[in-house]
C-alpha cells in the first residue's frame, strides 16, 4: 500500500486547490493511503532554529518522512508559489543535507487559477524546486487547471464532470507512476 502525502499550497478556507486535489485524489487506488499535510501553521524557516527546531518543524518532517509519493497542488501568487508552500518545502528539506524530501519520492505537480493562465508560472517554480529536492516528478498530463471559479462550488469542490473525469485520471496515472518508484 502507497502513502500518499497531499500538500495543497492554499492555506484558504474552501480554496479551489484543496478542490482540485481531492479531484485527483479519487483517482488513487482504493487501498491508498492519502494523508492531508497541513502547512498553516508551520513557522517561517529560520537557520537559527536548525540546532532545536520547532515541534511544528519536527511534527512536519517527520509526516513528510512517513510518506512514499507527493501530490501538490497550488494557486499563484504573484507568479510564483504562494509563501505557505515556500516555507513547507524549506522546512522538511533542512537542515542542509536532511531533507525528507529526498532519496527519490515521487511527485506530482497540479497547479489552478481563477485565471485562465492557469497558474503556470506556479506550476513551473514548483517544479524546479522538486527538482533540486531529487524527486522525479510526472510530466504528463499537465495539470494546469484554470478557471477554476467556474469548475467548482462555494467549498472549492470540483463540480465540472469532465474535470472531475480529467483529475481522476491523473490521479490513477499517478499510482502507476510512483508504483516505479516505490518498494
Amino acid at each position: 500500500m502507497t502513502k500518499y502525502g497531499v500538500i495543497v499550497g492554499s492555506i484558504r478556507k474552501n480554496s479551489y486547490s484543496k478542490g482540485v486535489a481531492d479531484a485527483i485524489v479519487a483517482g488513487l487506488p482504493a487501498d491508498a493511503e492519502v494523508t492531508y499535510l497541513n502547512i498553516a501553521k508551520l513557522p517561517l524557516y529560520n537557520q537559527d532554529y536548525d540546532a532545536d527546531s520547532p515541534a511544528e518543524y519536527t511534527e512536519f518532517r517527520e509526516a513528510v518522512a512517513a510518506q512514499d509519493a507527493f501530490i501538490f497542488v497550488t494557486p499563484e501568487h504573484n507568479r510564483s508559489i504562494p509563501a505557505a508552500l515556500k516555507n513547507a518545502l524549506d522546512v522538511a528539506s533542512r537542515p542542509w543535507g536532511q531533507s525528507v524530501f529526498g532519496g527519490g519520492k515521487p511527485a506530482l505537480v497540479a497547479s489552478q487559477s481563477i485565471s485562465g493562465i492557469s497558474g503556470v508560472l506556479a506550476h513551473h517554480v514548483l517544479r524546479q524546486s522538486l527538482v533540486f529536492l531529487d524527486m522525479p516528478t510526472m510530466q504528463q498530463p499537465e495539470l494546469y487547471i484554470g478557471n477554476t471559479d467556474k469548475l467548482a462550488d462555494e467549498n472549492g469542490q470540483i463540480t465540472n464532470e469532465g474535470t472531475q473525469k480529467f483529475l481522476a485520471g491523473a490521479g490513477k496515472q499517478f499510482s502507476e507512476f510512483a508504483a516505479k518508484f516505490v518498494d
